[in-house]
């Protein structure tokens, strides 16, 4: 059977083409080794499943392995302890089911006279006294709705403290995939309103796995990695590749997302005919982009659900404002946790995760501002016709007709707000004329929070566009300056200078400007 690129559930090495992780699980081997209790806590579709698959794999020759997932087993499984303590077990022999330990010890490890914590606690001393044994839990916040997990996660704390000592006998490893983190899965809880504090219990901070280590391990892709999942592709299929190029351009719109980097090398291979091109690229980007996915279901939901997290990616995205990486910021966390957001590199400025969520999340925006924005109704089919033309797009006519109908509709709007919302009046304006055939990211390198910088992908074109808030005299040499700056990590020839003039009476006889700098055109337009 031909192997398949996989976006859904596990992936297995006979049948997917995978991204070769061995770094990765021998740095989680080494914390197994160490005896670490551990989260691994990670976006959506992030590979935490499959991870935890190979590491199983990795570790089964020297320890007994027990995975089970706390998906689909249902609430009553949480109601009490003596509930919670048999479906464990049952869990626990159904793991090791298919392992080659012996049926004595499979049956043993389900005691139907475990019916408290207590009796669990010496149960588990008797099954790992004479074995090393891990356990791995996926999925586990999806119904740790209720005290009583709280209360295992404590036991099992305990244990470990006690282990440390020399006083008891219990797992060589625990290790908890998830997307919140364990140690703020009670603040969930309690948002969701399944968890009421005790009286003077510190509702955000009594956390029952605090003798969790860091897990510094990078689940994320590299460009290498990337390659090793192309490089078995190639061998496999007679299709000509530029390992390295498509690697890297695939990594430069995805930051390594693993479900981002596969679902764009499926859409290659099994909707573009093979195109394994930069073009082919972008165009799987481009439907990546339109598609329904439950992680983009999840992404809207979120934003609708979360205002303070809505407002901080609007603002930094959007607005251009610069915002601090504080992972003790309680809306930093949570766009952290769910891989909306991270830190840059070099600094402590809080960025979009990746290009695709930039598109994804201002598209977003868009959708929402442009439904009250009177701009929409000027995108006209005549307009559509006049900027494509032999199915190439006329980027200095967008921007003249953008600023012809921004003077005629928001002459008289509050300058307060076309200072804040000015450039997503623009992006309402660019999205249907480009949709369909070519989409654009905004870059949030930028540190000037008066301008922002705009790639557009149409076709086999690219565009290079600076967003540019002007207060008072500044000199266009600057702006020029920053422009060509951008342009040159392109390796554009020509760029776009987008000016949101506000000065009172300000003078806008001459809108447009083209000029020559080097081998470097820009043309201009004041609004």
């Amino acid at each position: 059977m031909r192997r398949k690129f996989n976006v859904t559930g596990l992936c297995v090495p006979q049948k997917h083409y995978m991204v070769d992780i061995s770094n990765k699980l021998n740095k989680i081997t080494e914390m197994v080794n160490d005896g670490q209790y551990f989260v691994i806590n990670y976006p959506r579709q992030y590979g935490k499943t499959t991870t935890l698959d190979c590491l199983e794999r990795v570790l089964i020759d020297k320890y007994v392995v027990i995975l089970i997932s706390f998906e689909g087993i249902g609430y009553k499984s949480f109601e009490t302890s003596e509930s919670f303590c048999l479906e464990f077990m049952e869990l626990v022999r159904d793991s090791l089911c298919l392992t080659n330990v012996s049926d004595e010890y499979k049956e043993a490890w389900v005691n139907k006279d475990v019916n408290t914590f207590s009796e669990l606690n010496r149960h588990i001393k008797k099954m790992c006294k004479d074995q090393n044994v891990v356990l791995m839990i996926d999925e586990v916040d999806k119904t740790s709705n209720n005290r009583v997990f709280l209360e295992f996660l404590s036991m099992l704390r305990a244990k470990f403290l006690a282990r440390e000592r020399g006083k008891d006998y219990t797992f060589q490893s625990v290790i908890l995939a998830g997307v919140y983190d364990i140690k703020n899965i009670k603040l969930k809880m309690i948002n969701e309103g399944s968890y009421s504090p005790r009286d003077k219990e510190n509702k955000l901070y009594n956390s029952p796995w605090n003798i969790a280590a860091d897990f510094d391990v990078d689940m994320s892709f590299n460009p290498q990695e990337i390659e090793t999942m192309l490089t078995d592709y190639k061998s496999e299929n007679d299709v000509p590749i530029d390992l390295k190029l498509v690697s890297q351009k695939i990594f430069e719109y995805t930051s390594g997302y693993p479900f981002l980097v596969s679902n764009i090398c499926k859409i290659i291979d099994e909707k573009l005919n093979k195109d394994w091109s930069e073009n082919g690229v972008l165009n799987a980007i481009k439907i990546t982009i339109t598609g329904n996915y439950t992680l983009f279901d999840d992404l809207v939901k979120n934003l609708e659900t979360y205002k303070d997290l809505y407002d901080f990616l609007y603002s930094i995205l959007i607005i251009g404002e610069y915002k601090n990486f504080n992972i003790d910021d309680s809306i930093v966390k949570l766009g952290s946790m769910f891989g909306y957001i991270k830190r840059e590199e070099g600094n402590g400025k809080a960025i979009i995760s990746n290009k695709i969520f930039e598109i994804r999340i201002s598209n977003y925006f868009i959708s929402k501002d442009a439904n009250t924005s009177p701009i929409k109704d000027k995108i006209v089919g005549t307009l559509l016709s006049d900027v494509m033309k032999n199915n190439s797009f006329d980027m200095e006519l967008c921007l003249c007709k953008f600023a012809d109908h921004y003077r005629e509709i928001f002459n008289e709007v509050d300058v307060p707000f076309l200072e804040r919302h000015g450039r997503i009046l623009f992006l309402s304006y660019l999205k249907p004329l480009i949709n369909g055939q070519g989409f654009y990211h905004i870059e949030s390198q930028f540190t000037d929070s008066r301008r922002m910088d705009i790639v557009v992908d149409f076709n086999k074109e690219q565009f290079i566009i600076e967003l540019k808030l002007w207060k008072g005299e500044i000199k266009k040499e600057k702006a020029y300056e920053q422009l060509i700056g951008y342009m040159n990590t392109k390796n554009a020839d020509k760029g776009y200078l987008l000016i949101f003039d506000f000065r009172i009476n300000a003078s806008k006889e001459k809108t447009t400007e083209r000029i020559q700098i080097g081998s470097k055109t820009i043309f201009s337009v004041i609004v």
